[in-house]
């Protein structure tokens, strides 16, 4: 039986009919604007919130993958309420925005559950994966898509999944997004310094160094996991530079910037080889 995954975010956390979908992202692209690019994106970094607060944010990254063709997107994200393992993944064979359908390639994920314990799990309300889809949709129309939703925290302990996800994507003309806000702390100011010390560090594609940061007790950044998997595999397919494409917070976004203020901060940023 054929399955599908709807949408649980269409009409809060985007908005919920195909027409205005569609007229958010192009004005969220129309915003843009970047220097060239002459290398090739292996992945990228996007922020999950909802679209008012990072959407914009979200497409200097995607505005990079416009004239692209990738047969194959993996989303690694965190999972924010429901912890079924390490690695859970969805048994639907497509995923629904109001843009249409989005082919999961199944087969894949079995293959990949042949390697580590990944868990499938019919029902999920995980916003951070899905709500990369409609920027995808929307820049390269057609792709297969492999979602990967982490509930582990532990950066040190990757080498099963970063080994096994390789092995499967090594041959194959992919992208690797890594859904993940920054700094999540009640004072605007403090985010501010804590994502400029995070950003620091992703510009110098020194994975070390970078997971030194991520792993620091005071880092708040919820998708700590999936960035650290990005690097190691991107390093792993030649990859050798992180460009930062913009940065800014929901305080720069709604101008609450007043002191205890519960602050997010986000980040977009390309994986270049």
């Amino acid at each position: 039986m054929i399955q599908t995954r709807k949408s649980v975010i269409a009409g809060s956390w985007y908005p919920g009919t195909k027409n205005r979908l569609e007229q958010t992202l192009k004005d969220f692209f129309k915003n843009v604007e970047l220097p060239s690019v002459d290398k090739e994106v292996v992945g990228l970094i996007s922020p999950h919130a909802g679209y008012p607060f990072s959407g914009q944010t979200a497409a200097y990254g995607y505005s990079l993958l416009k004239d692209k063709k990738y047969d194959l997107v993996v989303i690694i994200s965190p999972m924010h309420r429901m912890a079924f393992g390490k690695y859970i993944t969805t048994t639907a064979h497509y995923y629904e925005t109001p843009l249409g359908k989005v082919k999961v390639e199944q087969d894949l994920l079995k293959k990949l559950s042949d390697k580590i314990d990944l868990k499938f799990i019919s029902d999920d309300n995980e916003h951070s994966l899905e709500i990369q889809l409609p920027f995808l949709q929307y820049t390269l129309k057609e792709f297969k898509l492999v979602p990967i939703m982490i509930s582990m925290v532990d950066i040190f302990k990757l080498d099963e999944i970063n080994n096994s996800l390789y092995e499967i994507i090594k041959d194959k003309n992919c992208l690797i997004i890594a859904s993940s806000d920054f700094h999540h702390i009640s004072n605007y100011q403090e985010v501010k310094e804590r994502d400029k010390r995070a950003v620091e560090a992703l510009k110098t594609f020194n994975i070390k160094n970078i997971k030194k940061i991520l792993s620091e007790p005071e880092t708040s950044i919820c998708g700590k996991v999936p960035i650290s998997i990005l690097l190691e595999i991107s390093k792993k397919l030649s990859a050798s530079e992180i460009q930062i494409l913009h940065q800014t917070n929901s305080g720069d976004v709604t101008g609450e910037k007043i002191p205890g203020q519960y602050t997010v901060g986000y980040v977009s940023a390309a994986v270049l080889k």
